[in-house]
């Protein structure tokens, strides 16, 4: 089996862990904007923007540096070991720091009390599950990652459907110990309660890694992971910034109903983003396991076309379709008045994408510090953009500061990544689908909205295209 068709085909298994529990969280859209209204929707999508922000800041980079140090060591069990207790110990730092100052931390994230307590809870059995899962992933164990992904949003769909719907159209069919706590003014807190579930019954499932351990703590790993990681955290809350910073301040400046149907048009580009996560769920492990082939660069120039080649069909199709999906999985029309967002939102998570790609030059060489600064940056174009042109352009501000910023992330990723671990990208390939892509979506989005005739066209001209420019190339991968 040749290493491509190998790391197309673990990709393909960890989309499917990705896919599917997206997909179906997907399916969640409906339920909650019908349920909860654009007000309503706001308060949700602030619960999460602060889950995202908590949840790199106690990883801290740990899950790459897991990687990083665990595809090398001959020592695999105390690195996991160590990366374990290092996150545990963090963690109960954390809620001990919160716990002291939590009236003050509660008024700061703008969250009810019980609703911080969700939040609590559910960050913390999902840092301690992160080695964990990791693990899985770099043992090369898709198919039981898939599985306690899966068995997770499983439970959070059938707990938003049984507290949102199935309660209040079906209440003589509901236990009484439901019904007597049960209350319409608080469906946003049923789905916080979902996902607490959901993560308690993940960290079951994984308690066994936890006693199967032999516990070695090393404090000289724990410094080399922590040197290796602390800028990839650093990154993250950049990235965290570049995602969510622009809802919050949508929020503030024009107001929660705006930044409601803002947050609900956002997930339209849902697919990009699932193809996105998809791909570096695959991508991540096999870059550090074959940084050392003869090959190696080839092979990540290859991955980047064809990444550009799949993310390019995924926004022609979805750009051609939108207004389809928008009826689809948005039928309150209070949130249609931001559906402009989603095109240039999805060119912005498909540059994001290829940022990714390009990332394997500072973390095969260690260099995780300037990967930090181009996150950085990238946080400091979304936040200025923001707050000069929110009050000048409204919500497309946010879209266009999110473009914005990933175009730079992107540009300046790979220059660096000439000078300090070139890789033989096609650029004339990977331009031309960008081009291609971009050029036949503006013109369906401005000049062919919802003539799906025409639409139809544009997407298999552009397959065909695809398919003849690479028939060869496929054919030797898949030999």
């Amino acid at each position: 089996m040749s290493t491509l068709k190998r790391f197309f085909q673990d990709t393909i298994v960890y989309g499917f862990a990705t896919v599917l529990p997206r997909l179906m969280n997907f399916i969640l859209v409906p339920l909650h904007t019908f349920a909860l209204g654009t007000a309503g929707y706001s308060i949700n999508t602030t619960f999460y923007v602060w889950a995202a922000f908590f949840n790199v800041v106690l990883t801290y980079g740990m899950e790459t540096a897991f990687f990083r140090f665990f595809s090398h060591s001959k020592e695999k069990a105390k690195v996991f070991s160590t990366a374990f207790i290092s996150l545990t110990v963090t963690t109960i730092i954390f809620f001990l720091v919160v716990f002291t100052f939590r009236e003050w931390i509660t008024g700061l994230v703008d969250l009810q009390p019980v609703y911080f307590n969700y939040l609590l809870g559910i960050l913390a059995l999902d840092t301690l599950v992160v080695v964990p899962f990791a693990y899985l992933r770099a043992q090369g164990r898709p198919l039981k990652f898939a599985t306690v992904k899966i068995i997770n949003i499983g439970v959070v769909v059938l707990l938003n459907f049984y507290f949102l719907w199935f309660v209040a159209q079906f209440p003589n069919l509901s236990p009484e110990l439901v019904l007597s706590n049960y209350t319409e003014a608080d469906k946003v807190g049923y789905i916080f309660l979902a996902n607490l579930v959901a993560s308690a019954v993940t960290f079951l499932i994984l308690l066994p890694y936890f006693f199967n351990t032999k516990i070695e703590y090393s404090y000289s790993i724990f410094k080399q992971m922590w040197k290796y990681g602390w800028p990839i955290m650093v990154a993250g809350l950049a990235f965290v910034i570049n995602e969510n910073l622009d809802k919050l301040l949508l929020k503030d400046m024009i107001s929660p109903q705006v930044m409601g149907a803002y947050a609900g048009c956002y997930k339209l580009a849902v697919f990009m983003m699932i193809f996105i996560q998809a791909f570096k769920m695959g991508a991540e492990p096999f870059f550090f396991n074959h940084a050392k082939k003869e090959n190696a660069r080839e092979t990540y120039a290859l991955i980047l076309q064809y990444f550009v080649i799949a993310g390019s069909l995924i926004l022609v199709v979805l750009v051609v379709y939108i207004d389809l999906f928008k009826k689809l999985i948005i039928r309150d029309e209070d949130y249609w008045i931001t559906i402009s967002i989603v095109p240039v939102v999805l060119l912005a998570n498909l540059f994001l994408g290829i940022y990714h790609n390009l990332s394997v030059w500072y973390k095969l060489t260690d260099k995780t510090r300037i990967g930090m600064y181009i996150s950085i940056f990238g946080a400091i174009v979304t936040i200025v953009f923001n707050l000069i042109f929110i009050p000048i352009i409204g919500f497309m501000a946010a879209a266009w500061a999110t473009l914005a910023a990933y175009g730079s992330m992107m540009v300046i990723s790979y220059f660096l990544g000439r000078k300090y671990y070139p890789v033989p990208y096609n650029l004339k390939k990977i331009g031309l689908y960008l081009l291609i892509s971009i050029v036949i979506s503006f013109i369906s989005y401005i000049f062919f909205r919802e003539d799906y005739l025409t639409g139809t066209a544009f997407v298999i001209l552009f397959l065909a295209s695809i398919i003849f420019l690479e028939k060869n190339q496929l054919r030797r991968i898949m030999s």
